[in-house]
């Protein structure tokens, strides 16, 4: 195994009527002008916000609310959430959401703590950052496990670019988890957020890292099937507490770096992705999906033995060659997506279709910044490879 330092200083509240308790842990760290950050109407018609604000009533803290966070979260929010929360001089930012809404309250923690630097300047380490304002979230949506995660994305609507920026800074003080918060998600949504979980694992699963990692190796793969078996019981039952619960602890754990440990990141997919979700605003989840199959087949033959590893660990593949079982691996995984509704192709994303030649030669190049940049670990790409990727799931 490799050598790693990890450090992941998130307090994690689990459980029914865990967010009740969020007022009174915020007082207790020193909090008393708190800026609450939502998304779409979910939180106003499911009472959540109410009973938020009214915690924080009962515990004499001050708080302005914002909402209107939109998936693919917008620069241009969090720019009017730090003047806003700058105006009201507040010391504590609260997401009420899930992954749009948190990595939106790291981007305003940042920027509240740091007002003489414009926010996607420190998202794109033009100016490097030491300090950040403490934040917390009130998890509602299983998926990108931002509540205990070190990055986040952010779109920049007039250059059309998508970044994550990962940073110790991006670790919340407290994460408030209660699984009953998602039975109102939509079954899309819930499948949406199992890929996503799933493809946060496989992009640290798969690395260029040779060296034997037993212990991290066995927590991905059951982390896989969990979600996996979650996904599909909840498709039948939205309600069903157990399924949920796994799901929703399975996306923090997922994106906690806890499964990278002896490894490292590769997440070639998730930047091809980024390019789908910032030209066409698609689901981040549906471009992972779309891509994925076509990554795999693009580059599983640089290592078949670690897909064919796979394939046996997940779907119990155990005959043929490592080739053979790798193929039928990454053909389980793609079969897999499409039963929970999820695409494997670029046509299977409403807002993408079939991409037009010209189109695909401008994504590798924004990729890959003009071919100046490598994409993930396990195989570098280059801009012929990220092509070659888009063109394979044009279809």
């Amino acid at each position: 195994m490799q050598s790693f330092t990890y450090h992941c200083p998130t307090e994690i509240i689990f459980g029914r009527g865990a967010e009740d308790a969020a007022a009174e842990k915020l007082r207790a760290y020193g909090a008393t002008r708190v800026l609450v950050l939502y998304g779409g109407g979910s939180a106003e018609r499911s009472g959540l916000l109410s009973r938020i604000e009214c915690q924080l009533t009962s515990c004499g803290l001050a708080f302005l609310v914002m909402g209107g966070i939109q998936p693919n979260p917008r620069v241009s929010f969090v720019r009017e959430a730090i003047r806003e929360g700058l105006a009201a001089d507040v010391n504590f930012v609260l997401a009420v959401g899930g992954g749009s809404v948190i990595d939106s309250a790291k981007a305003v923690a940042h920027g509240i703590a740091n007002p003489a630097a414009d926010i996607w300047d420190i998202w794109t380490h033009k100016v490097e950052i030491e300090k950040t304002t403490p934040f917390a979230s009130v998890l509602t949506i299983p998926a990108a496990g931002s509540e205990t995660s070190d990055s986040a994305v952010l779109t920049n609507e007039d250059t059309g670019r998508k970044v994550g920026l990962n940073s110790p800074l991006n670790r919340a003080v407290f994460a408030f988890m209660n699984p009953v918060l998602a039975f109102t998600l939509p079954r899309a949504q819930i499948a949406a957020g199992a890929a996503d979980i799933m493809m946060h694992t496989m992009e640290r699963y798969f690395t260029d890292v040779r060296e034997a990692n037993v212990f991290t190796d066995r927590v991905a793969e059951a982390l896989i099937r969990t979600v996996m078996e979650s996904a599909q019981r909840l498709l039948v039952s939205r309600k069903d507490y157990d399924a949920m619960s796994e799901l929703m602890w399975c996306g923090s754990v997922s994106h906690s770096n806890f499964t990278e440990l002896g490894r490292r990141k590769d997440f070639a997919v998730h930047k091809l992705g980024h390019e789908l979700s910032a030209r066409f605003d698609a689901t981040h989840a549906a471009t992972l999906t779309a891509l994925w199959g076509s990554w795999a087949r693009h580059v599983y033959q640089d290592e078949p033995a670690r897909f064919a590893r796979f394939a046996a660990a997940v779907f119990g593949v155990d005959a043929g060659t490592d080739e053979e079982r790798a193929r039928a691996g990454i053909r389980r995984m793609e079969e897999f997506f499409a039963a929970i509704e999820m695409p494997t192709s670029l046509s299977g994303i409403p807002e993408v279709g079939v991409l037009e030649p010209s189109v695909i030669e401008e994504l590798a190049d924004a990729a890959t910044a003009n071919d100046t940049i490598r994409l993930g670990t396990f195989r570098p790409l280059a801009r012929a490879d990220a092509h070659a990727v888009y063109e394979a799931a044009n279809h």
